[in-house]
């Protein structure tokens, strides 16, 4: 049984659909869950981006900002 863990939710579906084809050129199955109707017209659909559990740490690299990898590197 493959087990989904969300990696990254959005207010925008076409966010998580961005991350998913990131995700995609690297050969990383994702998924993509509505969380509900979006709060007013034209804003968007509120999403989560899913990835299997044994790829959750490959996937947050790839969709991390260099700003956020810089700060990872200096706590060591």
């Amino acid at each position: 049984m493959t087990t989904w863990i969300t990696l990254k939710t959005t207010n925008a579906r076409w966010e998580a659909e961005l991350m998913q084809q990131v995700l995609a050129a690297h050969d990383i199955p994702s998924r993509i869950i509505d969380r509900g109707m979006s709060p007013y017209f034209g804003a968007g659909s509120p999403a989560a981006l899913q990835v299997r559990s044994q790829d959750q740490w490959t996937a947050l690299l790839l969709l991390s900002s260099p700003e956020e990898q810089a700060g990872v590197s200096d706590n060591n």
